[in-house]
């Protein structure tokens, strides 16, 4: 903390001095000058003194100590009041500025750069490329303007010839979004004189040092700066500017590579007489500038030697004498480059100027502002500029004595805040006698130029003489006669608040007029530079056009003041005193008189008692209880109290900070920083429990509206889908509603697109509907069509894309023995009889003449007999004797070649395969070996009970059995008593006893067959085309009995159609 400081380095403020005087203050200045700590505190003005050293107080670690601390927490820093600015800017949303002030070679420009680095340093930290673009030009700027605009003197080698105050523009968040330049009175008569020891602007001598060979030969341009008469004046150049060029390119600043050479040049031009006409005695650097203003030669030389002049109608040349001639040249060459310096700043306002930023959009922008304007000039001659340097200086300490002493205290008394009136020098009187309307210098200057005829300096000074006479800070010889430090005719002297001051009336009048021929002007308009066309508008006015008389130099600055410190005036404004120590520029020199000096015309001691005796902040009783209030239970969120007063009073009451604070009539006065920082502390941490607050219920709320959000989209996709289904619903019956009266029952109709949800349900609905067109199609074909039907379907669905002819398109006999041998016909008949009666077979299922080829690959005529029971193969040659039978619960598969041959092979359980080819085909080539699969499959396939039911068919070792509900029946059958398993088309034996009572018996011994099939009986009514008989109905479980079987060569066939 600064108060904490040790005491080895004095007082960090000065407003804990254990006693105010003068002698206190120089002795803990003068001890911490020594000791190098260059700064020190009034309150929240910070005083610096030039070290003339570097010195490691300005790197990354010390910004990070001072990056969001409080004032009295670090050490006194240039850096604590920029955070400090920073701060107040943020926290209040309101403008500030930094206001630099001091002599020159106080160190001013360095303290400006030096905020500038902090504030770049401390903002953006999401690195935003657009904010990173911002604060690099923002910073780059400083080494553009200082080569142009900055110049050695004899107490600077870097003194800012201009001045400069920059806004730098902050969003919402604090992040520098852009800003502006303001530049006032660049000296530019230093562009063609310079005094003794003293040098003309960076620029000439970096161009000179720094550019290359190949450069300054283009540019016509010697390495000898001594060889233009411009710039030799001030000596040899002592100091490098190999960096030069670089810097100017940061703007890209092209035009400073003709315009300074120009101007360095036209000051090499020298004019002689040749009788009675004035000639140019060096006509080879006129060419030289021709080429450099992309002008004609002819063109410069006339605008030289030449001035137009219209009278009436007429235009005529007046020529100049040497001595027109020679002011001609030197004005060209000031005004040459203050419009150049012009341009250059105005490019940098174009890049760095905030753009398309709407508040409505994106939050009120804030400004810092930061005044870095050359200092109080004492010189041994004292021109035109030095008065208007000083004279600024003058408005700058009365913003100072307004807002710090004078407002400070009067606000005081208004308020009603016990006072102790405090005396301070108040310098309104020299900025009277200055500015003052009519009776001011600048006014007696400007009417000194507006006088018609000739006006010579001495005239202006008599008018000074005659106006001010009785003025107490004015005096010249000849009011004081006895005073012979000043001239005759020549010098005045006014006592500023820093001291007195004399000046030379020498060239006043011409700098105040700073007249330029309008030839040149012209010159310069039609130049093909389109850089130069730009930057004198003016030259595209005609020769006998009548224009206004232009503002006086006088009359633009004092303008430009009074604006300055309006703009200044609303904006918090925070100080940086700087104070040169000695003249040598020694660090470790403290020149007491001359320090002393310093502190008394700046007005510290005095601002030291005010910051003593005063308060250190104020704030309207609504302001301060809308800061603070969350800090007091009765207070938040609002009070109940008689008014702001009283609830303000009971908030600090709370705090414990009574006695640390005075309530005026409107406002209340806080009189130590600590008081301020703790409540902002205590406010800071109120504010995160709020904000986590605000961010609990703000969460709430965002959960609840989306919640409401997603339970509505829920309500109305479900809706949205329910009217999808109900639609799709709707337009399926409006689409297959008269089906059944259609001639191909609704197959052409186009199925409607379903929503997804009913993508299931639509397979379904076509399968159903398949079903339907199916049943439509075969409900009213007799049992034998039905029955060709299913073997077809079976033959297509086994062998589709398999063969390329299976018969689907003839009627298919099965029995075609009788057909293709009528003469053996009744042979076969008598024969399928037999076995019919021996074999007990239902149908036949396939009969075909074959050629059967054995195992020694011998080729044989034989015919193939297939029924529901076995399969016969018989000799034709033998009245078709059967030679094997096979019983079909043997065959295991059947297998058929892709080709056009007819080739079959039956695999049988005992692997003795039988491998024939179909032949004999009337008509011949007729294939039917789909015929001979379909109907295979067909009657392996054919169902054993009600229909619609799942059934599965096996080849078991015993019978054709089960479905999920079958019928048994006992009957009596040549007096056995036999239980069946009915089918749809046929009966199976399955037991035989010789009474109902052995059946039932032997039924239930079969113990194993009962568990696995889950079998049970129960009497039943006796079948319609059975004996009426005693019955017994068994019920088999709708799960596939089969399914668990372990038995021997059990093999199923078929899965549930």
């Amino acid at each position: 903390m600064a108060e904490h400081e040790s005491q080895e380095f004095g007082k960090a403020d000065f407003v804990l001095l254990d006693s105010v005087s003068l002698e206190e203050f120089m002795a803990n200045l003068k001890l911490r000058f020594e000791k190098g700590r260059i700064y020190t505190y009034i309150g929240e003005v910070v005083v610096s003194v030039n070290p003339y050293r570097a010195m490691n107080i300005y790197g990354r670690d010390t910004i990070e100590q001072y990056k969001g601390r409080e004032l009295y927490e670090r050490p006194p820093h240039l850096f604590a009041i920029a955070d400090a600015a920073y701060k107040a800017m943020k926290r209040r949303n309101k403008d500030t500025c930094i206001v630099i002030s001091g002599e020159s070679g106080a160190g001013k420009t360095e303290a400006s750069k030096y905020i500038m680095q902090y504030i770049a340093a401390i903002t953006n930290p999401g690195q935003r490329a657009e904010v990173e673009r911002v604060k690099n030009m923002l910073l780059k700027s400083n080494c553009v303007l200082e080569a142009f605009g900055n110049a050695k003197t004899n107490r600077n080698d870097n003194s800012s010839r201009f001045g400069k105050y920059m806004d730098i523009n902050f969003d919402f968040k604090g992040d520098p979004i852009g800003g502006h330049i303001n530049n006032y009175l660049l000296e530019k008569s230093r562009v063609i004189f310079q005094q003794e020891g003293e040098r003309s602007f960076h620029s000439f001598y970096q161009m000179v040092k720094g550019g290359s060979e190949s450069l300054l030969r283009s540019l016509h341009v010697s390495k000898d700066p001594t060889a233009y008469s411009y710039i030799k004046v001030g000596g040899q150049v002592k100091v490098g500017y190999h960096r030069s060029i670089s810097a100017l390119t940061l703007c890209n600043v092209l035009v400073f590579l003709y315009l300074s050479p120009c101007d360095l040049s036209q000051g090499n031009l020298t004019f002689g007489v040749d009788g009675d006409t004035t000639l140019i005695e060096n006509s080879k650097v006129v060419a030289v500038i021709g080429v450099l203003l992309a002008t004609k030669e002819e063109n410069v030389g006339k605008a030289l030697l030449y001035r137009t002049v219209a009278t009436g109608r007429d235009v005529i040349d007046k020529q100049h004498t040497t001595q027109e001639a020679s002011y001609g040249r030197d004005a060209l060459a000031k005004a040459m480059y203050e419009r150049m310096f012009c341009w250059i700043v105005g490019r940098i306002n174009d890049v760095i100027e905030v753009k398309n930023y709407d508040a409505k959009v994106h939050g009120k922008n804030t400004v810092i502002g930061v005044l870095d304007i050359y200092g109080f000039e004492i010189f041994q001659n004292n021109s035109f500029e030095q008065f208007c340097i000083n004279y600024c200086n003058e408005k700058l300490q009365q913003l100072f004595i307004q807002l710090v002493l004078r407002q400070e205290q009067e606000e005081y008394q208004r308020e009603g805040i016990p006072w102790k009136h405090i005396d301070y020098f108040n310098n309104q009187i020299i900025v009277d006698l200055v500015e003052l309307q009519h009776k001011g210098i600048f006014s007696v200057l400007d009417e000194a130029c507006m006088t018609v005829g000739k006006v010579t300096d001495e005239v202006f000074l008599q008018g000074l003489n005659s106006k001010l006479a009785k003025h107490a800070h004015y005096t010249s010889r000849k009011l004081s006669p006895t005073d012979k430090s000043l001239e005759f005719d020549r010098d005045f002297r006014i006592r500023h608040y820093a001291g007195d001051v004399v000046y030379s009336v020498v060239g006043f009048i011409d700098k105040n007029k700073d007249t330029l021929f309008q030839d040149f002007k012209r010159l310069l308009y039609n130049s093909s530079n389109p850089v130069l066309k730009m930057m004198w508008p003016e030259g595209k006015l005609s020769i006998t056009e009548v224009t206004k008389r232009p503002l006086t130099a006088a009359t633009l600055f004092k303008n430009s003041m009074i604006a300055l410190v309006e703009n200044l005036a609303c904006k918090e404004p925070y100080y940086v005193r700087c104070i040169k120590p000695n003249d040598v520029k020694s660090p470790l020199l403290f020149e007491y008189e001359r320090c002393r000096h310093q502190v008394e015309y700046l007005g510290l001691l005095e601002n030291v008692r005010v910051r003593r005796a005063g308060f250190a902040n104020r704030q309207e009783y609504p302001r301060f209880l809308q800061r603070y209030k969350m800090i007091s239970e009765f207070t938040w969120p609002n009070h109940d109290l008689p008014s702001d007063k009283e609830a303000v009073k009971r908030l600090v009451q709370g705090c414990g900070f009574e006695h640390d604070v005075a309530y005026g009539k409107t406002k209340v006065f806080v009189r130590t920083p600590r008081t301020l920082f703790c409540l902002e502390e205590q406010r800071d941490e109120m504010v995160g429990r709020i904000v986590l607050f605000l961010q609990k219920v703000w969460r709430g709320t965002i959960a609840r509206m989306r919640y409401r959000r997603m339970r509505a989209a829920l309500i109305i996709l479900r809706a949205y889908q329910h009217y999808k289904v109900k639609s799709y619903i709707k337009d399926v019956n409006r689409k297959f509603k008269n089906v059944r009266s259609m001639k191909d029952h609704g197959k052409h109709v186009k199925w409607p697109t379903p929503p997804k949800v009913l993508r299931k349900f639509e397979e379904a609905l076509r399968s159903i509907y398949n079903r339907w067109w199916a049943w439509t199609l075969i409900k009213d074909l007799t049992p034998e069509e039905k029955l060709q039907i299913r073997a077809k379907v079976a033959t297509l669905e086994a062998l589709k894309g398999q063969r390329p002819d299976l018969g689907l398109q003839r009627t298919w006999e099965g029995n075609y023995l009788k057909r293709d041998s009528p003469d053996t016909a009744s042979s076969f008949t008598l024969v399928s009889c037999e076995l019919q009666r021996k074999d007990k077979f239902m149908r036949v299922l396939f009969s075909c003449n074959v050629r059967k080829i054995n195992r020694f690959h011998k080729a044989e005529d034989r015919a193939v007999l297939i029924t529901d029971r076995h399969l016969y193969k018989m000799d034709p040659l033998k009245q078709y004797k059967p030679m094997k039978s096979i019983p079909l619960y043997n065959v295991t598969g059947v297998s058929v070649s892709p080709g056009k041959d007819q080739l079959v092979v039956f695999h049988t359980k005992d692997s003795r395969d039988l491998v024939v080819c179909l032949q004999g085909m009337v008509p011949a080539g007729d294939s039917r070996i789909g015929e001979l699969v379909g109907t295979l499959l067909s009657h392996f396939k054919s169902p054993l009970g009600e229909s619609g039911k799942s059934f599965y068919f096996l080849l078991l070792p015993a019978c054709v059995l089960l479905s999920s509900r079958v019928r048994c029946c006992a009957s009596v059958y040549s007096k056995i008593y036999c239980m069946y398993v009915l089918g749809a088309n046929y009966v199976v034996p399955l037991l035989k006893a010789k009474s109902s009572t052995s059946l039932c018996g032997a039924f239930s011994q079969r113990s194993a067959w009962c568990r696995r099939w889950r079998l049970s009986y129960r009497p039943a009514v006796c079948l319609p085309h059975i004996a009426k008989r005693s019955t017994l109905l068994l019920t088999v479980p709708s799960v596939n009995p089969w399914k668990n079987y372990t038995g021997s060569r059990l093999e199923l066939l078929y899965c549930p159609i």
